[in-house]
């Protein structure tokens, strides 16, 4: 499980579905309820936005893995085994690179961090804050990448590393900070092991695979499409979906908080 807080989660959401009955939540069930929270949802409009931004790391990862080199600046644990292979010299692996993107994703972590100590008491508040630098730093690199041209040349390559890396480091403290199960908008291992163990074929009830599923599929789609947007139309596109996304959230955040409801406190 990628949380404490999954069975008694599940439960609720299973309960709210079928009002306290025993049984097991179906997938559709659990799919319909991530996308479309109902009003007493525990985590109100949580799992779409965070659905959102796991969109935005595929679409992230797709344009520095493909314009910047073999980095990631959202995958940290891909960054470290490409960080092995460059130390024993493995063609297209580069230290610099790893070493900064996972330098600048700690730093953005610790941004991302102090905001919710900031703002923890409010959910919507800590979302739309952190969402909010981290489109700046989306911003930042759009920039970057409008004037560096194509491909990427050594002096625009390593300030993009930075920019995106802080910028998806916010990103996954405040999603570890809000702890949402299953929905970390990042790290899908744990998600991935979640889907097998949970799995009636397993033994178990399959509740919230629906969520995990569709946290996995989120992640494919921006990987699929940064990927077209990168190989076949144009290199930026992937980073203005991007801001357009967080925008998105940013705004969304802050008209569904405006009431004191249940789900915008810890």
């Amino acid at each position: 499980m990628d949380s404490p807080n999954e069975v008694p989660d599940a439960l609720a959401r299973h309960q709210g579905a079928h009002g306290g009955e025993d049984g097991p939540m179906t997938l559709l069930t659990d799919i319909r309820e991530t996308l479309l929270p109902g009003r007493d949802s525990r985590h109100g409009p949580l799992p779409p936005l965070l659905l959102s931004m796991t969109l935005v790391t595929g679409l992230v990862d797709a344009f520095s893995y493909l314009v910047l080199g073999h980095v990631f600046v959202a995958n940290m644990t891909g960054n470290v085994v490409f960080l092995g292979f460059a130390l024993v010299g493995a063609p297209g692996f580069s230290i610099a690179a790893s070493v900064v993107a996972l330098a600048s994703f700690w730093f953005g972590a610790l941004v991302g961090g102090r905001v919710g100590v900031r703002f923890g008491q409010h959910r919507g508040r800590h979302l739309t804050t952190a969402v909010s630098i981290q489109a700046g730093f989306v911003a930042l690199a759009l920039v970057l990448a409008a004037v560096s041209g194509t491909p990427v040349t050594a002096g625009f390559r390593y300030p993009l590393i930075l920019c995106l890396a802080l910028a998806m480091g916010v990103q996954n403290a405040t999603a570890r900070k809000l702890a949402v199960p299953d929905l970390t908008t990042t790290v899908l291992t744990l998600t991935m092991t979640g889907i097998a163990v949970e799995s009636t074929a397993a033994g178990g009830r399959a509740s919230s695979n629906g969520r995990r599923s569709v946290s996995v599929a989120a992640m494919i789609a921006g990987a699929v499409l940064g990927a077209v947007f990168v190989l076949h139309v144009a290199m930026v596109l992937p980073l203005v979906t991007v801001l357009v996304l967080l925008l998105a959230i940013v705004v969304t955040g802050r008209v569904v908080s405006r009431t004191d409801a249940p789900w915008v406190h810890p």
